[in-house]
């Protein structure tokens, strides 16, 4: 049994493997585990209500959906007897229930045996769990967008898949991603959750040529702003706006981030316009990806599964489409699917 990727998927699937007996060898591409759980604020949750997941994903699968609606709450007690300790033991969301965990803690506590600076070979014999991270880095540069993920995420396990025949869900231009202050600022892995620019609902945005694009109404989780805003935007705050952004507009301009008074933009600005915040939208994982079922086997475009082929993570696709739910649920108890259906 081989696992291509060691960040939250790829070593839940080890560890649950491992406890049913399976002897899982486990390669990363990059130099260290974790993958893009070990630069996020690691948190895993689900909606506390089923109708909400499905009001807020309406694009997605629904049978994937409610397994990771199901299964999470038993996944999180079972992170937990391996000794993970949850930093919060519940989101402080009202929207959503789970646990918060320290990215780097929970690494260490699963990663196990993990070959590092391998990469997936061509001619992987199965079965094979595709635990790759999905395609941000990719996406990103396609798009030109700034990357807010693991390095390594390039879509090598959609690539092998797909030339196994594997189908793709809807949703393949779709992301979850922040907005983050502009080049120049100089952003670190360890800034990636610090410097997200998380005030999007009391600004006034704007294209850089001046054209107003404030949506009617933002997501709570903002998300939606940065598939909103392309390259580059500036985030427009009164005073009222800055009240509740001053924090982040502080770390914006402190990493070299460009902050301006709102007169010194070459547009006119609402009346009341105090500060202005070059953003740009950052790529953290896609939402679309490879078609799988609730055993997490890879289907084919007729929907039959490709013998001994598995993706959990977010190489599997179509979960919030049409939306956002949390990545490292959607890893975890795929992760766990995939283990215990190769277990038999």
């Amino acid at each position: 049994m081989l696992i291509a990727g060691a960040g939250m998927a790829g070593l839940v699937c080890a560890a649950r493997a491992r406890e049913l007996g399976l002897r899982p060898r486990l390669i990363e591409k990059g130099t260290r585990p974790g993958g893009s759980m070990l630069l996020s604020s690691c948190v895993v949750w689900r909606h506390l209500e089923w109708e909400d997941f499905r009001a807020e994903c309406p694009a997605g699968d629904e049978e994937l959906q409610r397994l990771i609606w199901e299964r999470l709450d038993d996944a999180l007690a079972w992170l937990v007897s391996l000794g993970a300790q949850p930093v919060w033991e519940d989101t402080e969301n009202p929207r959503t229930t789970g646990k918060r965990f320290d990215p780097h803690a929970l690494t260490q506590v699963l990663a196990r045996d993990v070959e590092l600076e391998t990469p997936l070979p061509e001619d992987a014999e199965a079965p094979l769990v595709l635990a790759t991270g999905g395609f941000p880095r990719r996406l990103a540069e396609e798009r030109g967008l700034l990357l807010r993920a693991n390095p390594w995420s390039d879509g090598a396990g959609l690539d092998y898949a797909a030339a196994r025949g594997a189908g793709l869900t809807d949703g393949m231009a779709e992301f979850y991603g922040r907005v983050m202050p502009a080049p120049p600022a100089h952003i670190r892995e360890e800034d990636f959750v610090p410097l997200s620019q998380l005030y999007g609902r009391w600004a006034r945005i704007f294209t850089d040529d001046g054209r107003e694009i404030t949506p009617a109404g933002v997501a709570w989780h903002e998300s939606d702003l940065a598939q909103r805003i392309g390259p580059t935007a500036w985030f427009v705050l009164d005073d009222a706006g800055l009240a509740h952004a001053q924090e982040r507009v502080d770390a914006a301009r402190a990493v070299g981030g460009t902050v301006v008074d709102a007169a010194a933009l070459p547009f006119e600005t609402p009346p009341g316009a105090r500060t202005a915040v070059h953003v740009a939208a950052a790529v953290t994982h896609t939402m679309g990806g490879l078609r799988v079922d609730t055993c997490a086997r890879v289907l084919a475009e007729d929907d039959r599964p490709i013998p001994g082929l598995y993706a959990a993570g977010v190489d599997a696709g179509g979960v919030a489409t049409g939306g956002y739910a949390s990545g490292l649920a959607q890893a975890l108890v795929l992760g766990l699917a995939a283990a215990e259906e190769l277990a038999g």
